[in-house]
């Protein structure tokens, strides 16, 4: 069988460096490095058991709770207009 070329890394989706097998974490068909896998609101690292996810921006589980019962809807919540905002302006 004939030598092929190893395919080159994947970019991370926070730094957009290559990112290496050894270094490499997908969650929600993302790639991301370990150390960028990180809490957008603390900037805490985070575990694939200890994240949840909004619009592809990443939470800490206590940081993702907190932010919904702000504001009481995922849109406020995490800096968005609400959407019956939108359906009265029309």
């Amino acid at each position: 069988m004939p030598w092929k070329a190893p395919t080159p890394p994947s970019p991370c989706s926070v730094c957009d460096k290559s990112v290496y097998e050894m270094e490499k974490l997908t969650a929600d068909g993302v790639i991301y490095h370990k150390a960028c896998f990180r809490c957008s609101h603390c900037k805490k690292v985070l575990s694939l058991g200890s994240y949840a996810s909004q619009e592809r921006r990443l939470f800490c589980k206590p940081h993702f709770i907190q932010l919904f019962k702000t504001k009481g809807n995922y849109d406020e919540g995490f800096g968005k207009e609400q959407h019956k905002k939108q359906w009265a302006a029309k």
